[in-house]
Formats: structure tokens, sequence, C-alpha cells
């Protein structure tokens, strides 16, 4: 077992599904010969050039070539360079790469990965740093997820390299070099299974991407006040572990949702209505949820501060129930 990085573990997925199947291919701007734009695909130059390619700039070709090539016969993995980006191509997505399964009647499968960078982080602001995984959640046809340590985008990759399903892929671009120990061997994490990443009996803390880092960082501070959070590491949004989520909140009557994207509509809103819906007998409080600011994405570090969540937000929200 050895020490990786995201971005490593993201190669090594790749080359080990590459080197089994010659029909897998990836494509985006800057990753051939730049090796992506936060050096993600650094450990994939000089392996497989002829298929790791470097497209022009336009998402609407990158996503709807990405369709064709499926439907051939072959496994694309389009990275999107930034989540940001999606909606210049998303009619292809939307309308066509999430609906031809369903609208052809299995005939036609559609093995798609999107992958990239998201989140906020390095001023890169308005049109560089949102986190829009809700909205991909919202649309049926699509598996969607966002994993916060190496060896869960290494395993979900894998996972995703191998399906029959499109999947969305979200990598907060603040944690492609964070390191934790990875098996050797190689093996899978299947979607809709959360990883419970603290135990505690006062708080559930349910989490995703950096958001599980801050949160674990909050419960460590909490614990000093004799606060004990649960902390639930969702790793995938579609399918979503409810059954993990439902277990814990029965077990501490409290729930915390917390996701850098934006408060309003976010994914956290759906897990409350879901909790308030089949676990309301257990609850001693009502659902809170810790969310961004309802606002663009600004570029100044102070003011980019201001806006994203951190353990300090998920402390105050804590709290709330104990006030």
């Amino acid at each position: 077992m050895g020490e990786i990085t995201f971005s490593d573990a993201i190669c090594r997925a790749l080359k080990e599904e590459m080197a089994k199947d010659p029909t897998i291919f990836t494509y985006g701007e800057d990753i051939a010969k730049q090796g992506g734009i936060f050096g993600q695909y650094k450990g994939l130059l000089g392996s497989y050039s002829d298929r790791v390619i470097d497209t022009p700039i336009s998402e609407e070709v990158i996503y709807g070539s990405a369709v064709g090539a499926a439907l051939a016969g072959t496994r694309p993995v389009v990275e999107f360079h930034f989540s940001d980006f999606l909606f210049t191509g998303i009619t292809a997505i939307v309308n066509q790469v999430m609906k031809i399964r369903y609208m052809s009647g299995g005939q036609g499968s559609l093995p798609i990965v999107f992958r990239g960078p998201d989140g906020r982080g390095k001023s890169a602001a308005a049109q560089h740093s949102q986190s829009i995984e809700s909205i991909f959640m919202h649309v049926p046809g699509i598996k969607v997820a966002s994993p916060a340590f190496p060896k869960d985008i290494y395993g979900l990759l894998k996972t995703a390299l191998t399906g029959d399903d499109p999947v969305m892929i979200f990598e907060h671009k603040m944690l492609y070099g964070f390191k934790e120990e990875v098996p050797d061997e190689e093996f899978f994490i299947p979607f809709g299974k959360a990883e419970k990443k603290r135990e505690g009996d006062d708080v559930t803390v349910v989490a995703m991407s950096r958001m599980v880092h801050e949160s674990l960082k909050a419960a460590e501070e909490l614990a000093k006040e004799g606060i004990e959070c649960e902390v639930l590491d969702l790793r995938s949004l579609v399918p979503w572990d409810k059954e993990a989520v439902l277990e814990s909140v029965k077990k501490t009557g409290r729930l915390v949702t917390v996701h850098e994207t934006w408060r309003r509509c976010g994914w956290g809103a759906e897990l409350a209505a879901t909790v308030q819906e089949e676990a309301f007998d257990y609850l001693d409080g009502p659902v809170l949820r810790v969310g961004g600011r309802n606002v663009p994405d600004p570029f100044s570090p102070p003011q980019e501060e201001f806006v994203m969540p951190n353990k300090d937000w998920v402390v105050k929200e804590v709290k709330k129930f104990f006030a």
C-alpha cells in the first residue's frame, strides 16, 4: 500500500482500464500536452498517445462527439476542463446522453464518463468556480459522484469505466494534491454507497467532496465541547445512500447537510425532504443545511472566503441544536 495523490489515483484507474479495454479513450482541452489545467493528467503523459487527445475549445463538439463515439461502440472519457463549461454543451448531455438509452428501449448504450474539476478556490472567479452537481442530480439518466479521497476517485472511476451507464464525476480543484494510502491491488467502489468517516451519537453530518474534510475538522472541534458528530461521506449523489443516512439519523436524532454548492436548492434539500418523510419521528429538531451563499463566485480571495462554507459554518450550525 502506497501513498498517492488524488490526481495519481485518477491516472492509475485510467491506465489500468485502458490497458484492458482498447475502446476506452480520453479527450478534452489541455490534457495530452499540458497534462490538465491542474496537472491532473500528468501521470498519463507519454502513455496511450493515440487515446489521450487534446480537443479544440468547443464543448458542443466535445460532448456531442462523445454521443456518437459511444453509440459506435467506444467508451469515451470526457474531461470537461471546468464544471462551469458543462453548460456550454449541456444540450448534448441532458437531451442525448441522459435519454438515448431510455428512448431506444436499451438498444443504444452510452457508457460515457464526464469528469473534471469543480468547486471554489484559487480565485478562479465566477465562471470557473461553480459546484453544479445538484443540477445533474435533478435530471434522470446519469450517475453523479463527487469523491473526497484518492481511494474513492480510484474506485468510483474504475466502476464507471466498466459500467454501461453515463457518469458525471466532479473533482474538487483543491483536492488534486491531497494524498492518502491506497491499496496496491485493484478494487471497485459501487455508486450509492456512503462511507462513515467518523462515529458519533449526537449529530449526523452528511457531506461530500471538499466539505467532508471541513466537516471532519468541525467534528474534531465540537468533540472538545462534548458534541460527537457522525460524519458520512456520500461519495455519490445518483444514487445516494438513503439507507446509511436514515440509519445514522435514527441513531443521532439530528441531521446537518454540508455542501459547497449554493444552499438554495442544493442537494442537501433533497436529503432533508427525504429524512423528514421517512424518519420524522426520530428527529429531535429540524434538519439544518450548510451551503454556499447564493451569489456568483467572487474573484477576490476575502470575498471568496466569505461565500464559501468551511468548518466554522458547520460548527455554528451544529451548535444550534444545543443552544
